[in-house]
C-alpha cells in the first residue's frame, strides 16, 4: 500500500488529525481532489507514483488553514528535515538538530 515509510506516516497523521476533529472526511476528500486536479493541470501524469505527495501537500495546506501551524513553520520544518536527511547515512535514523532550522 505504501511505497515509502513517510507515506504511511502521512496517512497516520491524517487519521489522527481527523480523529481529533481538525477536519471532516468530506473536507479532506474535497481538498485532496483539488490538490490532485491542480497537479494534473500543471502536468502531473497521474500514474499513482505522486499520490502521497499530493496527500502530503493537502495535509500541509489543511494544517496551515486550520491554524495548527503556519505555512512558514511547515516550510522551515520541511527544509530542516531535508538538511538532516542529506547528512544521514542510508538506513540510520534521521535526527533533527537546532542548526537544521536555519533560514
Amino acid at each position: 500500500m505504501f511505497r515509502e515509510p513517510w507515506e504511511a506516516q502521512a496517512f497516520a497523521i491524517t487519521l489522527a488529525l481527523h480523529e481529533r476533529g481538525l477536519f471532516t472526511w468530506k473536507e479532506w476528500a474535497d481538498s485532496l481532489a483539488r490538490e490532485i486536479k491542480h497537479a494534473q493541470a500543471a502536468g502531473d501524469p497521474d500514474t499513482g507514483e505522486t499520490y502521497y505527495r499530493h496527500w502530503l501537500a493537502t495535509l500541509e495546506k489543511l494544517v496551515a488553514e486550520k491554524g495548527v501551524a503556519t505555512s512558514n513553520t511547515l516550510r522551515r520544518t520541511r527544509d530542516a528535515w531535508d538538511r538532516a536527511s542529506d547528512r544521514t547515512p542510508h538506513g540510520a535514523p534521521i535526527e533533527l538538530r537546532s542548526e537544521d532550522f536555519r533560514d
